[in-house]
């Protein structure tokens, strides 16, 4: 079974319906991966995604916040959620795919603007949904499987644009690095991203602030796609749809795609 994964944050999946039917037009991945769709399940706009060949969905929402959602060609199987943190938001969810495949959906938390979770409730918040996600993993390992989402944390240095200044900056601090790389460790997971794309800067979001977004181009790659180990070298064709940041009413995240011969 071959097919083509995207994973991006909406940033509402209702304002900007029309982007998200302009990605399944023009680049018709066979399952698209969103976060922060900021929308009860039961108003996701699935119409016009089931028009272009997309009638399968599995979602968790909530009013105005947080909301994740897996979008597919082929039929998927509802594979649960994690209420990680005991945050009671809707960050995960995993569906099944007919090859027994599962993809697990995550919003991390951003943890706002201080990291010190003494000063900062979110950023406290943020560093345990991913120990609990470590944890998860180091008490039963995952196989085939393949994990997506904005994690909310660019861990090389090559994933900002300025390592330096970043470094006490909430999205790129050590401490969110290192927990970071405990739950990969802890689930022997794979950057696919970074296994295609070894060497070089490369970001999937830019702040709205920028005047100008792509001319300042101070990026961080916080949207990643991991396979177990298991499946990892099935992996290829990694890419950030860059163009997108720039459609109209964008996101200020750009979908990160990976193919998939399974």
């Amino acid at each position: 079974m071959a097919f083509t994964l995207a994973t991006w944050n909406i940033n509402s999946v209702r304002l900007r319906e029309a982007i998200v039917l302009q990605l399944l037009r023009d680049q018709a991945p066979d399952v698209l991966c969103l976060q922060e769709c900021k929308s009860p399940v039961e108003l996701i706009p699935t119409a016009g995604f089931a028009d272009l060949g997309y009638p399968h969905m599995v979602a968790r929402g909530q009013k105005g916040y947080n909301g994740v959602a897996i979008l597919s060609k082929f039929p998927l199987e509802d594979a649960g959620s994690l209420d990680l943190a005991q945050l009671g938001h809707a960050r995960h969810v995993a569906a099944r795919l007919p090859n027994g495949v599962i993809i697990h959906n995550h919003y991390v938390p951003a943890g706002g603007d201080v990291p010190d979770r003494e000063q900062n409730e979110k950023f406290g918040q943020k560093l345990d949904y991913l120990t609990e996600l470590r944890d998860i993993f180091a008490a039963q390992k995952p196989q085939r499987c393949i994990l997506v989402g904005d994690l909310n944390i660019a861990p090389r240095e090559d994933d900002v644009w300025d390592h330096k200044k970043l470094l006490k900056i909430v999205s790129h601090t050590p401490i969110e690095v290192a927990h970071l790389n405990e739950v990969m460790s802890a689930g022997n997971w794979v950057d696919v991203t970074r296994q295609d794309i070894p060497d070089g800067l490369l970001y999937s979001w830019w702040s709205y602030r920028a005047k100008d977004w792509d001319a300042a181009d101070k990026g961080r790659r916080l949207d990643h796609i991991w396979a177990t180990s298991d499946i990892s070298a099935a992996a290829h064709s990694s890419r950030v749809l860059r163009d997108a940041r720039g459609w109209e009413k964008p996101s200020d995240h750009a979908p990160v795609f990976a193919s998939f011969d399974l």
